[in-house]
């Protein structure tokens, strides 16, 4: 083979090489999976979230209470158990497997959290028992479907590659605590500093009509109750946030950059390193009930599968001064009571 030609075949190596970096950072939310009454998912990071469901075609109650079962990955960390529920005041939460309680905590205003070897205990009882009610003192505050549970901490073991290991919930093993797996690196993005300052100039008719054509959306935009939003992003470019139809509860917007002078400013679809829940079949980014927060450049869409919030999915965005990069992604798949939607991303945002 010629000097040349593996020069060549080097110089083509140490491009691809040079992108893999890039490709291995494209963001990839974790997915979620349900177990009879309780779903759980995983981020990037493999930080794990199983949450408990109201029971399907059931009774649901007036003041529900939710409970759920977070992990950070790595041999160090262990679980911990929370409740959730629309009350007052503080009091003391009893915890019962199958009539024997199992842990208490301290509740303030509806939330109580057990940590350390209580919620160790408690998670492995929940998986191995039959039925599970919280208390305060004499009085029952719920009943808690275990069903589905024992699988959800069996997939969390296994994502966080604590199976066969004395750290395991669920999937216990001989192994020693340093044979976990550890924690996947935390996503840096730099995020780039907006400017100050007056706001963009107002959209002049012949951009409203030109914008209207250009997302598809002028239709929408004559219905809509107030003309797009204004962003300045840099000295050259502005956010414009074009609406593009409203339901009941989700109001749905077309992200586009704007260059140039008022009155002749062109436009471009805005740019994301992960698409928004919403426009994965659609021609260009769309975002719901979005909103802007130029003290740290991000941009949030959030949208509700319905109008209780107890399902959707919700994205946030940091501008890199190129593009919109994804730093939080959760979701709910359910629609079974669950207003705690579970993280399926997250990075670190740098200045």
């Amino acid at each position: 083979m010629g000097a040349k030609r593996i020069f060549g075949l080097a110089v083509m190596l140490s491009a691809v090489m040079g992108m893999a970096p890039a490709i291995a950072q494209a963001p990839k939310p974790g997915t979620l999976e349900s177990y009879k009454d309780w779903t759980i998912g995983c981020d990037n990071r493999n930080r794990c979230e199983a949450v408990s469901l109201l029971p399907e075609g059931g009774d649901w109650p007036d003041t529900p209470v939710m409970l759920g079962i977070s992990r950070d990955a790595g041999a160090a960390a262990d679980s911990e158990i929370w409740v959730s529920r629309d009350a007052k005041g503080r009091e003391t939460l009893d915890f019962l497997i199958d009539g024997r309680k199992i842990a208490s905590a301290a509740s303030v205003d509806g939330e109580a959290s057990v940590q350390g070897p209580q919620a160790s205990a408690l998670a492995i009882a929940m998986a191995k028992g039959g039925g599970m009610e919280i208390r305060s003192g004499a009085k029952r505050i719920d009943r808690p479907s275990l069903a589905g549970s024992a699988a959800a901490l069996r997939y969390m073991d296994a994502k966080q590659g604590r199976a066969g290991t004395v750290a395991a919930l669920v999937v216990t093993g001989p192994l020693a605590r340093s044979a976990v797996r550890p924690a996947p690196a935390i996503p840096s993005i730099r995020r780039a500093t907006v400017p100050g300052g007056a706001e963009p100039p107002a959209l002049w008719r012949e951009e409203l009509t030109s914008l209207g054509t250009f997302t598809g959306c002028a239709d929408e935009m004559k219905d809509a109750s107030s003309p797009p939003d204004l962003y300045r992003l840099s000295k050259t470019e502005t956010l414009v946030l074009v609406p593009c139809g409203a339901g009941a509860y989700n109001f749905t917007s077309v992200p586009v950059i704007a260059t140039g002078i008022a009155g002749r400013r062109i436009f471009r679809f805005a740019s994301f390193d992960y698409q928004p829940g919403w426009s994965e079949d659609a021609s260009h980014p769309m975002l719901v009930n979005a909103s802007w927060a130029p003290e740290t450049s991000t941009l949030q869409s959030y949208a509700k599968g319905r109008g209780l919030g107890d399902c959707g999915g919700s994205e946030s965005y940091v501008w890199d001064g190129t593009r919109f990069r994804l730093v939080e992604a959760s979701a709910m798949g359910e629609c079974r009571g669950a207003w705690h939607w579970i993280t399926t991303w997250s990075a670190k945002v740098t200045e």
